[in-house]
């Protein structure tokens, strides 16, 4: 048994580094690469850079992405990190209440 008991340390370390380094990392490059995926054209994109645009055109390995009007780029799928959602429209707040002349303050009140 004394193989096992100096070999169980090692063996757990591999287990708990593949828990806490490599699963994660696996599970984020599979949801990067479905972000990559879900772009299409007249989407808004972030790219790794911190430049957002929106997805004019799709190609094999690349999107061509609109940065200003009249002003494209070309940048490699793996570029875009995320796609921006549009903001939800806020709903209307409180109806606005009308003042009356009863609850207007007194124009003449000296202070």
């Amino acid at each position: 048994m004394s193989g096992w008991e100096s070999i169980l340390p090692f063996v757990l370390i591999v287990v708990v580094f593949w828990f806490l380094v490599v699963r994660p990392a696996r599970n984020q490059q599979k949801r990067l690469a479905a972000t990559q995926a879900s772009a299409e054209v007249g989407a808004e994109v972030m790219l790794g850079s911190g430049i957002y645009g929106t997805v004019v055109g799709v190609g094999d390995d690349t999107f061509e992405v609109q940065v200003a009007p009249g002003t494209s780029i070309k940048v490699a799928k793996q570029a875009v990190v995320r796609v921006v959602e549009p903001a939800p429209e806020p709903e209307d707040s409180a109806p606005e209440i009308e003042r009356t002349d009863d609850d207007a303050p007194p124009a003449d009140q000296d202070r």
